[in-house]
């Protein structure tokens, strides 16, 4: 069934039917839970922290060392954060919680493997363009500075992290 064939199903079945198949996914679908809490009450603050939790877990868990962090878990949370249209603002925090705890990991632990650099490097690269697009980086550049400062490792992770930034920042005070 399609998107098409759904609509035309729902359209016909009167407003009880509707609530009532929308209270049974949110009882039998924990993955729609979030995005229907967040769409009856927009709590992006709230929403932001939970998924900062997750992303903290994955670099720094309660118990042990992650011995290698699982990115597709990161960029789930933050795509599952994004599906709930939260402010703009929001997303480029978590966007950067992300590669915050990236950095930290790899200060705390020493260098890395290529392939955790050039990860952290693409989602760095996102959540620029993310905070250009929003025009966001007056509330941010202080932030992403002191990161920017604090990381000095990886063959030439620094130089990209600081070389996609300040493209960014240029773009940004040329436009304005």
């Amino acid at each position: 069934m399609g998107k098409v064939q759904l609509r035309n199903k729902l359209e016909l079945l009167p407003k009880e039917n509707v609530i009532k198949l929308i209270m049974e996914i949110y009882d039998n679908c924990k993955e729609a839970r979030p995005y229907l809490d967040h769409y009856v009450e927009p709590n992006s603050i709230d929403d932001c922290e939970r998924f900062k939790q997750t992303i903290r877990k994955e670099f720094f868990p309660v118990r042990g060392v992650s011995e290698k962090p699982s990115f597709a878990a990161c960029r789930k949370a933050i795509s599952d954060f994004k599906k709930m249209k939260p402010d703009p603002y929001f997303l480029a925090d978590l966007m950067l919680y992300y590669i915050e705890n990236g950095c930290e990991y790899t200060m705390t632990y020493g260098d890395m493997w290529e392939q955790y650099y050039v990860t952290l490097e693409g989602n760095f690269k996102k959540a620029m363009e993310h905070i250009s697009k929003y025009k966001l980086l007056p509330l941010f550049y202080t932030r992403i500075e002191q990161m920017l400062n604090a990381t000095d490792c990886g063959w030439g992770f620094h130089d990209t992290l600081w070389q996609t930034y300040l493209e960014h920042k240029n773009n940004y005070y040329n436009m304005t």
